[in-house]
């Protein structure tokens, strides 16, 4: 060690290296290495401070607002308590709920299939007016 005086010793317990260009974590304000300057590489204590994500609700699938100084699983915790809107039923709505309505035809579509000529919502099987026996309009209408 020729310049002792030089540097600063990183504050991880493991390494104490003597780095010669020292940085200063943001949230917790000691002194590392740049192998241990990330918030994980030092587990840092103070990172939720300075952790600028937006956590979101595991069940409804909302944003919670997180204040400066609080701990995100804490406030996630007491909206899953008080103010979550999560309903187990609604995972099991029917999204096939556009019954055809040609005759016979029992199919049912995601999203609705309107004839332009009739208004009749049908399947994608008979959304063409000679496929559905269309009466809406007097115009002859021809196979291409």
């Amino acid at each position: 060690m020729e310049l002792p005086w030089l540097g600063e010793h990183c504050s991880e317990r493991s390494c104490k290296q003597l780095d010669f260009l020292p940085l200063k974590c943001d949230a917790c304000g000691e002194v590392f290495c740049k192998d241990h300057i990330r918030y994980d590489d030092h587990k840092c204590s103070s990172a939720y401070k300075k952790n600028v994500q937006v956590p979101v609700c595991p069940l409804c699938n909302t944003p919670i607002p997180v204040q400066k100084g609080e701990i995100p699983d804490i406030v996630v915790g007491a909206h899953i308590d008080k103010d979550c809107k999560y309903n187990p039923a609604q995972q099991k709505q029917k999204i096939f709920t556009n019954k055809c309505l040609k005759p016979g035809c029992k199919r049912k579509e995601m999203m609705k299939v309107i004839c332009e000529q009739c208004g009749g919502n049908f399947c994608i099987k008979h959304r063409h007016p000679l496929d559905h026996d269309c009466k809406g309009s007097n115009q002859p209408i021809s196979k291409a």
